[in-house]
């Protein structure tokens, strides 16, 4: 049972990583992070743009979620703006796999008309166990901007963050970004794919494999 999930598991991986590819969402050459660093690849969630597209992206998610998160958890929350659909379309592709949760979203302003307030869809209670849903997390920002939203609106319980890309750039400290945040909030975090896992899966020259191994050496975890 083991071995079929560990398949399973890679298939999926392996997978994600040609679509980000064919998308033109993961793409390899010169560029530079908003944080002024200069990185071999870069990936822009943001080129997703058909409805086939954003379907599959869902897709992914569910079955990273189901492998690393099982079932324990009630709301997907997407924070504003790029987690919106990623929580909407893994919600359904959840429900699809047999497992239906909530999902909901946060306004960048409060309406103080018609329904009102800063949270649109799962009304939050005490005790709903919240998955956050991102696509990538470089130095945790939004993740630190989001849980006081989440935390005001009821008392809940942090189930955990999944991100589609885990960069394993450090943090303030020596962990990764995506570590320091699971220490941080005393909460589990996954990716669908690290970049270890783009390097030894994606169909990359020497060259290439060289400049994204220093670019970790450099920005890595010191362990």
């Amino acid at each position: 049972m083991g071995d079929v999930l560990g398949e399973r598991s890679s298939n999926y991986k392996h997978l994600f990583i040609d679509f980000m590819i064919e998308a033109d969402v993961l793409t390899f050459g010169d560029f530079v992070t908003k944080s002024g660093r200069e990185t071999p690849y870069f990936v822009q969630t943001g080129k997703y743009r058909t409805g086939s597209q954003i379907r599959r992206l869902g897709e992914f998610y569910a079955d990273a979620i189901l492998a690393n998160f099982g079932t324990d958890f009630d709301v997907l929350f997407g924070p504003a703006y790029k987690g919106i659909p990623l929580a909407v379309e893994t919600a359904a592709a959840l429900s699809a796999k047999g497992h239906d949760v909530g999902f909901c979203f946060n306004r960048k302003e409060a309406k103080d008309h018609g329904e009102g307030g800063v949270l649109v869809g799962h009304p939050l209670v005490d005790g709903d166990r919240v998955l956050i849903i991102e696509d990538v997390t470089t130095a945790g920002t939004s993740i630190r901007e989001t849980v006081p939203v989440l935390q005001a609106a009821a008392d809940v319980e942090l189930a955990g963050l999944i991100v589609s890309v885990d960069r394993m750039e450090r943090g303030t400290g020596n962990n990764t970004a995506l570590e320091q945040i699971a220490e941080e909030f005393a909460m589990p975090t996954h990716a669908i794919v690290t970049v270890e896992e783009v390097i030894d899966h994606a169909d990359l020259s020497d060259d290439m494999v060289a400049k994204m191994r220093a670019y970790l050496e450099t920005y890595g975890p010191r362990r």
